[in-house]
């Protein structure tokens, strides 16, 4: 059968006895075509006399129906801030009914028992479903670095006769059903800029060009046994090559420059993917997930209503944290949501500390509201601003004249950053796993070792900011169009010997040698003393073995930052070297 005859036997099946022009409405061809079909399909057997089906078509019905079903709901929902904070996607609520839980029924009005659900994130939230429906759960480990293709070599077992659904479609009508023909993969018919296929005359979905925009790509996916087998052959390629770490499981479904499976296109009205915030309120502006605690605080912080917070936007995710830009009344703001883990690290009464310290300094940008409880915070946003480039001299010399003003000032708080306490804290928190290094033991032992040259030569501490970052230098013009810089994010802010902030703009800059040196010789302006110069490098093996720690915290919580932990890793060993080099000492003897 071609996919004219398919989808008009699929027809007569789902509605016995109806008209040819019936026929033509459910199977969305034309009279002409559908009357051409029926003949056709009459000829070979697949229908008798009276448009009934024949012991043919019942055989390739049988062995063509779906046996299962795979909903795809480990990922963040990163675009879905800040209700991602507190409920992943696949259990939003929509017009009174649980997003998953509306999937799950239309596919058991299919006939479809057989239902696996990949989680990841927030996954103990979705152990309900499986008293609730008898669903199997599978868990995605990898869900917080790599995409959805890698949800998919969780299940390649299971793929044949097999819908594959995202959880974040909300469907108007069942796009299941007890009968399939054909492997296909589901469009609408509304043109984006997102998607990169388009729909041919034949049917097939090819490849548009880059930017082109094409069909926009709604994600359920039907596979029978024929292209599952080829998909699954894809899929176990493509997760052997890290380059494919971050695509989507539809890379899988290309042959060349067309899917290996049929278009199927439906009305995108009828098919909507959440993503946003504001699409959840679009579709459903009384869903309870809409009443989420960030949006609460903000109205309550502005004095306004919550259907007054538009244009909720995530921005890039931070190490640390999960911020939003959101608008009100015309003004722009950010509001940040500390990340997972976050409090082992961060004592949010000790940076309202730091925020009293430094107000009306000229240092930082406006807070306007910040929880020291849970770390909720909202400062207005800075437009037309951008960080400060690293390899750009220029950039360089403002922020060290920046630092170098803020240290001067020798503000005071009530608490340390104990440098090498923090070490020690943040290797705890990996509650007695080993370093991913096998020589960490060592290279801790060297590191701590530097600690009695820091302690003779360490000036005299005061405020430091302690991750100040090229990423946390803001560039902006003020209202007279005068360029500024502020120094943002002063979570980890505390007393400190001030020279760690060199070290610690150097490694995530990840300077070489001769750049650190340079960076040195722009703050000091005059020449830096050689006992100083060796005390940053010493500052520079300590904060990099930090960090590196810190990684290896995150990533226990699902979190990877690649190179950035190896780097750090690195600068610790390396450094380390240097200062034994440069003082003919070797302090891992001390």
């Amino acid at each position: 059968m071609n996919r004219q005859q398919s989808d008009i036997l699929k027809a007569v099946m789902e509605s016995p006895g109806s008209s040819q022009r019936e026929l033509s409405r459910l199977s969305g061809h034309s009279l002409g075509i559908v009357n051409r079909c029926i003949q056709e399909l009459r000829a070979e057997g697949y229908l008798d006399s009276d448009l009934r089906p024949t012991g043919k078509t019942k055989r390739e019905l049988q062995e063509k129906k779906p046996h299962n079903a795979v909903i795809l709901a480990a990922g963040f929902g990163m675009r879905m801030v800040p209700i991602n904070t507190e409920t992943p996607k696949g259990l939003l609520e929509i017009k009174g009914e649980v997003l998953i839980e509306r999937i799950i029924r239309q596919l058991h009005e299919a006939g479809i028992r057989e239902i696996y659900v990949v989680v990841g994130f927030l996954k103990e939230q979705y152990e309900y479903l499986i008293d609730l429906f008898q669903v199997e759960l599978i868990t995605n480990p990898e869900y917080a670095v790599k995409n959805n293709l890698h949800s998919m070599k969780r299940v390649l077992e299971h793929l044949s006769n097999t819908y594959i659904i995202p959880c974040d479609i909300w469907c108007r009508y069942s796009p299941f059903s007890r009968h399939e023909l054909y492997s296909w993969y589901m469009v609408g018919d509304r043109e984006s800029t997102e998607s990169n296929v388009r729909v041919s005359r034949k049917q097939e979905l090819v490849l548009t060009d880059k930017y082109a925009g094409g069909n926009a790509m709604i994600g359920i996916c039907y596979l029978l046994k024929e292209e599952a087998a080829a998909v699954k052959e894809n899929i176990h390629a493509l997760c052997s090559q890290p380059a494919f770490d971050k695509v989507f499981w539809e890379e899988a479904l290309y042959c060349g420059e067309r899917m290996l499976v049929q278009a199927r296109t439906v009305s995108s009205g009828d098919f909507i993917e959440i993503n946003t915030y504001e699409q959840l309120r679009a579709i459903d502006d009384n869903s309870n997930q809409l009443k989420s605690d960030a949006i609460a605080v903000i109205a309550d912080v502005l004095k306004v209503n919550m259907k007054e917070i538009t244009d909720i936007t995530v921005l890039k995710k931070g190490m640390t944290n999960r911020s939003f830009l959101f608008a009100c009344h015309g003004r722009k703001y950010i509001m940040r949501i500390p990340g997972e883990g976050t409090e082992q690290l961060i004592d949010r009464s000790k940076e309202a500390g730091v925020y009293k310290a430094i107000e009306g300094r000229g240092i930082c940008g406006e807070n306007l509201y910040l929880n020291p409880e849970n770390g909720y915070k909202i400062t207005k946003f800075i437009e037309n601003s951008r960080v400060c480039d690293p390899f750009h001299q220029e950039d360089v010399i403002k922020c060290m004249d920046k630092l170098r003003t803020f240290h001067q000032m020798e503000l005071t708080v009530d608490h340390e950053f104990d440098l090498f306490g923090q070490i020690a804290f943040y290797e705890s928190l990996w509650q007695g796993a080993k370093s991913v290094y096998k020589d960490y033991e060592q290279t801790k032992e060297n590191v701590f070792g530097l600690r009695k040259y820091i302690d003779r030569y360490a000036g005299r501490k005061s405020l430091t900011h302690i991750d100040a970052v090229p990423d946390n230098f803001l560039f902006f013009r003020n209202e007279k169009g005068e360029e500024e810089i502020c120094l943002i994010d002063w979570e980890y802010a505390a007393m400190q010997d001030p020279h760690v902030d060199l070290a610690m703009f150097c490694i995530y800059s990840f300077y070489q040698k001769e750049q650190i040196d340079a960076l040195i010789g722009i703050y000091f302006k005059e020449s830096c003393p050689v006992e100083t110069r060796i005390k940053i490098y010493c500052y520079i093996a300590a904060c990099g073995l930090l960090w590196s720690n810190w990684c290896e915290y995150k990533r226990a919580l699902g979190v990877d930052f690649g190179e950035y932990s190896l780097r750090q890793y690195r600068y610790a060993k390396e450094y380390y070297r240097i200062v034994c080099d440069m003082t003919g000492q070797d302090f891992s003897e001390e």
